[in-house]
């Protein structure tokens, strides 16, 4: 039975020294009674040259398993230190079709073609190669080929027969398919009915024909949403023929999910690329730079709004200028946020951008009516200007009417024209509003004071 371990600092560091001392014995009475995400924590948390040795002595098979679960960039050092005929025999073999289809996309191209040609199960390998022709945010770049699958003019004892034979290279039988002649998905089969009914019965009398699948070139993302409406484990996959070609599992779901999540995460936090806190600092850089660069210029332009007007003779303007930007972003970046999270969800059902913007203006409206009168009570108990308190008021209104608005139409606009609509939460919004904002303010700051 594997252990359920708590890896904490001492453990890794009694890994760290065993790994020094060269004591394998020891090691791996430790690492073979620890499941492989447990060993691939491990590695992880090790130095690359320990986590190096662990995974060379590592049983093959679960070394295979090990090598699906550790970090990206771990694992492409790991692949770089193997042969393709290390790859193709001690890990490809042990794996599924779509977790030997993410080992090979890490791989150069000259030496996944090496690693293709070395594996010696030719099933496998065409498999392989037929995935790695699909797009990456297809269903197809997520699907594996093994499956169980019946033909609906088969009897029960056939049935049975076949799928014994079908389950002997599955390593896990998620669902049973039925098809006809042709391939072409008919429905699903329970084992439980299959079970209790008689041998001679036909499976096409059983089948349950109400099923969802999905085609190889839906978008990855789509597939998420689909499982989570229908509440799927599994769902199979097609072509455009309907012919049964794999099946996704929830696991894989869960892995686009998180990535989805991390991706909006990062460009609502103004990282324009996919990295992480191990990555080197260029790479950091390159990816936190763009933004900073764009609200350093909005910053700039902000400064040159504030010196249009003449503030010598109205100074007392500037005490609220971070009032006025700070609710500005933050109205867009609600609003934003919202809408994004609507877009990625599809909770909008059939209104149009009209409707929506709408919505939002009524929003802003109910919300910026509560601000305004709160600010202009406020100042005037401050025993500020009563002009000065109706600019400030009367511009906060504004301000959120606008900023709601804008954090609304962004995103919707940049769905329509499909790019991801997460670029506009965060500093994009946040910039554009300060700026206008300020604009708004002072223009009536002009008029009224």
């Amino acid at each position: 039975m594997l252990e359920r371990i708590k890896i904490n600092n001492d453990f890794i560091n009694q890994v760290n020294n065993l790994c020094n001392e060269k004591d394998l014995i020891k090691l791996l009475e430790i690492i073979n009674n620890l499941h492989h995400a447990d060993v691939a924590e491990i590695l992880e948390k090790t130095n690359i040259e320990n986590a190096k040795f662990i995974y060379n002595n590592i049983q093959q098979g679960k070394n295979a398993l090990v090598l699906i679960e550790i970090d990206n960039d771990l694992r492409k050092s790991i692949l770089l230190s193997l042969s393709a005929k290390d790859i193709a025999d001690k890990i490809i073999v042990h794996l599924e079709s779509d977790d030997a289809v993410n080992i090979i996309n890490e791989l150069s191209n000259k030496k996944k073609y090496l690693v293709l040609s070395k594996i010696k199960n030719k099933d496998l390998a065409y498999d392989i190669s037929d995935l790695l022709n699909y797009e990456q945010n297809t269903a197809g770049s997520l699907m594996a080929k093994e499956l169980i699958k019946v033909n609906q003019n088969w009897n029960t004892l056939k049935c049975l027969k076949e799928m014994r034979k079908q389950a002997d290279g599955i390593k896990q039988v998620h669902t049973i398919y039925v098809v006809n002649d042709n391939n072409k998905l008919i429905g699903l089969l329970s084992l439980r009915k299959l079970l209790l009914t008689s041998n001679d019965i036909s499976i096409k009398e059983i089948v349950k024909k109400n099923i969802i699948s999905v085609s190889a070139y839906e978008r990855k993302e789509n597939i998420a949403n689909i499982m989570n409406k229908y509440d799927l484990v599994v769902i199979p996959v097609v072509d455009k023929h309907n012919k049964l070609i794999g099946r996704i599992t929830i696991d894989d779901v869960l892995s686009v999910v998180k990535e989805e999540a991390e991706k909006d995460y990062q460009l609502a936090s103004g990282i324009s690329e996919d990295v992480e806190i191990n990555d080197n600092i260029l790479d950091i850089t390159r990816a936190r730079l763009p933004w900073l660069i764009i609200g350093m210029f909005g910053g700039i332009l902000s400064a040159k709004i504030i010196g249009i007007f003449d503030l010598e003779n109205n100074f007392e303007l500037t005490f609220f200028i971070p009032l006025i930007a700070a609710m500005g972003g933050n109205v867009g970046i609600q609003s934003s946020a919202i809408v994004v999270q609507s877009i990625a969800n599809r909770s909008f059902g059939n209104e149009s951008i009209l409707e929506k913007l709408f919505k939002e203006l009524r929003v802003a409206l109910l919300n910026g009516l509560i601000c305004s009168l709160i600010i202009l009570l406020s100042t005037y108990l401050l025993g500020y200007n009563p002009a000065l308190s109706a600019t400030v008021s009367i511009s906060l209104l504004s301000v959120i009417i606008f900023a709601a608005l804008f954090g609304a139409f962004i995103p919707l606009s940049l769905k329509k024209i499909k790019i991801d609509p997460a670029l506009a939460t965060g500093p994009f919004i946040t910039t554009i509003n300060d700026v206008l904002g300020l604009l708004i303010y002072f223009m009536f700051g002009q008029k009224i004071l």
